[in-house]
This record gives C-alpha cells, sequence and structure tokens, in this order.
C-alpha cells in the first residue's frame, strides 16, 4: 500500500454541508464527528478532485491526447457506477483536523473537561445572511437563512492510498487536479470555501509541482 497525503488549507471561511440544520437553531449544519471536529467526507472530495480534473483534461487541444489522457482518469479516479473491475486505483480518506489535536480533545472529553458542543463553537461560528431585492435594496420577506462557517486559517488532511506505486503520468494529474482544486463546500460560488490544496508523499514533502510538467504530454 502506498500513501500520499492531500492537505487543504481554509482560506477563508467554509461550510462542509452535510445536507440538513438543526431545527430551531441553524438552516445548514457542517459536517462533523462524534467528538464535534469538522470534516469532508473522501467521497466528497474525490468527486471535487475528478470534476476539476474534467475540466483540465476538456481543454487539451489534441484530440488523441485528450483521450489518453481521459483513460489516465478513469484509471486514477474510475468511472461512474464502478464495479470491483472498473475502481479507481485511488482511495481517498475523510479531510480532518490534526490526529494530536483530536487525540488530546478526545482525552478531555473523556474526563468532561471539555463537550462536543464547546469543540464544534471553537471551530466554527454561526453566520446569517438574506436576499436582497434588487429594485427596492429592502430584503426579500422569510429569506433569512443560517449557516455554520468553519474558521479560515485551518487545516485538514486526507490520505490517499493506492494498492500499487502510481506512475508519473497519474501524480501529475493528480497533482494538477489538486492545484485546481480552489473552491470546497456550499456556497464555494458565492466566495465562501477557498483553499489552498497540496498533494505530499509519505514522508510529509510536498511534490505538488513535481510531476505538473507532464500532464498534457503524449
Amino acid at each position: 500500500m502506498t500513501k500520499y497525503q492531500l492537505k487543504i488549507k481554509l482560506l477563508s471561511d467554509t461550510t462542509f454541508g452535510r445536507g440538513d440544520g438543526v431545527a430551531g437553531l441553524i438552516d445548514q449544519e457542517v459536517e462533523h464527528d462524534s467528538s464535534g471536529f469538522p470534516y469532508l467526507r473522501g467521497r466528497t472530495l474525490k468527486g471535487l478532485l475528478s470534476e476539476e480534473c474534467d475540466n483540465l483534461i476538456a481543454v487539451l487541444p489534441e484530440e488523441n491526447i485528450r483521450s489518453d489522457w481521459e483513460n489516465i482518469a478513469c484509471n486514477l479516479f474510475g468511472i461512474s457506477g464502478s464495479t470491483l473491475t472498473t475502481m479507481g486505483t485511488m482511495h481517498i480518506g475523510d479531510a480532518c483536523l490534526p490526529e494530536d489535536l483530536q487525540e488530546v480533545v478526545a482525552w478531555q472529553i473523556k474526563n468532561e473537561e471539555l463537550t462536543d458542543k464547546d469543540i464544534l463553537d471553537s471551530l466554527t461560528t454561526i453566520r446569517r445572511q438574506t436576499a436582497i431585492n434588487a429594485q427596492t435594496g429592502v430584503a426579500e420577506e422569510k429569506s433569512l437563512r443560517s449557516f455554520r462557517v468553519i474558521f479560515r486559517n485551518l487545516e485538514f488532511k486526507a490520505d490517499l492510498l493506492f494498492e500499487t506505486q502510481p506512475n508519473e503520468k497519474i501524480l501529475s494529474l493528480l497533482s494538477v487536479s489538486t492545484l485546481a482544486l480552489r473552491r470546497i463546500g456550499s456556497g464555494r460560488n458565492r466566495g465562501k470555501g477557498h483553499t489552498k490544496c497540496t498533494l505530499h508523499n509519505a514522508e510529509g514533502e510536498d511534490i505538488t509541482h513535481r510531476y505538473i510538467f507532464f500532464f498534457g504530454k503524449a
């Protein structure tokens, strides 16, 4: 098993939405574990990377080269509705906050020094927004919405696992997709979720730019 790691630094407040809220408190809650730590599901992260990958391949100028890189992408991410024979070579774990932090907090929760609500409140806050009528400049009736955001400057890490050592082209495609991933989470098209993503090897070395020059070549 070969392991790489994707690091995600939040450059703006971000919402890893889980599709629901808390009645009477918030319309959109962030995904978080039983200890109150926010995280991004590996399946969601894989979909975001795959989307950026498809966008990059689509602008390659030559059809035969695009076809080659589409095959590499299928090898890396798999095919929609994949079976055991068409699954991607890469497995992506959940993007979580550093393990040492989680271990310390888990010990404090066990000793009843902290609660999961304390943890969630220390890493997030609730924001509110409303829709404004373009003609009157007045807030639309019943348009007030509340949502929880994760504070900027936090860094999340996700393990990327391969059964065998990936070749240079696979690492190149993964690297450029990582660089292209600049918005994550709910509201990413409205200013939230600005991120900086980097790719690291098992030793923790940043290899994001090491293989990018292979991308787009025959």
